[in-house]
């Protein structure tokens, strides 16, 4: 992934980058992070501009999506997926009734065909091909507790989440001091503002590199600018994610 470059408007940063890992209190952002930058950093200028391509079911499988994604819906979720064809399509027939003709409805096939895929007749049954097993796996991620997604959802809007990654972070400053791009391991308690930036976008269509620049205006807010009492024109390089978690509640 290419590096995201966030500039930000604070008042200065000390020469160094603070090391390891820290979570600080959640802090309220400023009207200026609030609004951000034009360009890049404007995530209302974001989501209008993805507006536009119609919105994205959600969620999606994780081989299609980045890191960023990936975490999110892991903390949208209290059990862990089906992993198989088999147990998805036990999953689906147990939410329809045990209805192979509604299952098949659902999945644009023949009702036979789902038969195939489920009997226990030696000698009867048939796998279902590549594309059908991707309706499958989407079929279930779309039905997989809509309850709990909601609530926690609401919960992260409301009460703001702890973002834990690992990624490469680098910064410039105004005056001319930089920091060469390393990686880090940064945990961050992050206010629900951020959360409901990151579910507008994601709902616009957004895709990594945009929730990218959502995050990268916020840590560079929280923790590299010590919640705005640090850091004047400090510019944030966000890229190379490696690991992204996210802990509501």
């Amino acid at each position: 992934m290419s590096a995201v470059s966030v500039g930000t408007r604070a008042a200065g940063l000390s020469s160094g980058a603070r090391p390891g890992t820290r979570s600080l209190r959640r802090p309220a952002l400023s009207r200026e992070c609030r609004n951000g930058q034009a360009g890049a950093g404007d995530v209302g200028e974001l989501t209008r501009r993805t507006a536009g391509a119609g919105r994205v079911g959600w969620p999606l499988r994780e081989a299609d999506v980045g890191q960023i994604e990936q975490g999110l819906e892991r903390a949208l979720r209290t059990r862990p997926v089906p992993s198989s064809t088999e147990s998805r399509l036990r999953f689906l027939l147990a939410a329809h009734g045990g209805s192979t003709r509604r299952v098949a409805t659902m999945l644009g096939v023949s009702q036979r065909t789902v038969q195939r895929w489920v009997t226990k007749k030696p000698g009867a049954r048939r796998p279902p091909a590549p594309t059908q097993v991707r309706a499958i796996e989407e079929a279930v991620l779309a039905r997989w507790q809509p309850r709990v997604r909601a609530r926690l959802r609401a919960q992260a809007e409301a009460e703001g989440f702890v973002f834990r990654t690992k990624a490469r972070f680098g910064f410039a400053a105004a005056a001319g001091s930089s920091d060469d791009p390393r990686v880090r391991w940064i945990a961050q308690d992050l206010p629900g503002e951020v959360a409901r930036e990151l579910f507008a976008a994601r709902d616009a269509g957004a895709g990594e590199q945009q929730q990218t620049v959502i995050l990268a205006r916020a840590l560079g807010h929280a923790y590299f600018r010590d919640g705005g009492r640090s850091a004047h024109g400090l510019h944030i390089a966000f890229s190379d994610i490696e690991f992204a978690d996210f802990s509501i509640g």
